[in-house]
C-alpha cells in the first residue's frame, strides 16, 4: 500500500495555483482561484473514479452504446473548513449531485458511498488525518475515498503516507519545506487569512 499523490500537469491548474502563490492577489480573486483549482482537480480526480456505465440509446438516426453516470452510488462532499469550503464551490459545478456535509464526517455512510474530502492545503496533515481516521473506524476503504487540495507539503504527505499510506490526492503542487510556523513553502500563505474568513 503506497500513497498516490496526482499533481495534473494542465496549464489552467498552473496558472491558478500561481494566482494564489501571489501575495499581491486580492480576497476575491484569491477566491477565484480556490474555486478554480476545486474545478479542475475535481475534473481529473473523477477521471477514473466517478461510477459509470454503458447504456444503449437511440439517437435520431440509430441505436448506438453510452456511457452515463452510475446515480445510484452516493457521491458525499466533506470540506475542512473553512478554506476547504471554497475548494468545494467550484467542484459542485462537476458534481452537482454530490451531497455536501457541512458538519464533518456523517455517522451513517452507506457501504457503497464514494467520499471526497476538500482540504485548503495540506501542511502537517494533521487536519486531513483526523477526518481520515473518523472514515477508517466507520470502514470506508481507501478505494472509496478522494482527496482534492489546493497544495501539500513533502512533510504531510510523508505523515500521511505512514500513517493511512493506501489513498489518492488530488494537488496543484507539492512544496518541500514547512516555516519554522509550520506554514508551508514557497506555499499559498494562509487561506483563511487570505479569503478574509477570520
Amino acid at each position: 500500500m503506497t500513497l498516490r499523490v496526482v499533481v495534473p500537469p494542465h496549464p489552467l491548474i498552473a496558472h491558478w495555483l500561481t494566482v494564489l502563490r501571489n501575495a499581491g492577489t486580492p480576497p476575491a480573486i484569491y477566491a477565484t482561484g480556490m474555486e478554480e483549482l476545486g474545478r479542475w482537480l475535481t475534473y481529473e480526480a473523477m477521471r477514473d473514479w466517478l461510477p459509470h456505465r454503458r447504456e444503449q440509446v437511440t439517437t435520431l438516426q440509430a441505436e448506438t452504446e453510452g456511457t452515463v453516470i452510475e446515480s445510484s452510488v452516493p457521491l458525499l462532499a466533506v470540506p475542512l473548513l473553512p478554506g476547504g469550503l471554497q475548494l468545494w464551490q467550484g467542484a459542485r459545478q462537476v458534481l452537482p449531485s454530490c451531497q455536501l456535509c457541512l458538519q464533518g464526517v456523517p455517522d451513517d455512510i452507506e457501504t457503497t458511498a464514494g467520499v471526497i474530502i476538500f482540504v485548503d492545503q495540506i501542511a502537517s496533515g494533521e487536519r486531513l488525518l483526523s477526518i481520515l481516521k473518523l472514515l477508517q473506524q466507520q470502514e470506508v476503504e481507501a478505494r472509496r475515498l478522494r482527496v482534492i487540495t489546493a497544495l501539500a507539503s513533502s512533510t504531510g504527505l510523508k505523515r500521511l503516507g505512514e500513517t493511512v499510506p493506501d489513498i489518492t490526492i488530488h494537488s496543484a503542487c507539492i512544496d518541500p519545506e514547512l516555516t519554522a510556523d509550520g506554514e508551508i513553502s514557497p506555499g499559498i500563505g494562509n487561506p483563511a487569512l487570505r479569503l478574509n474568513l477570520r
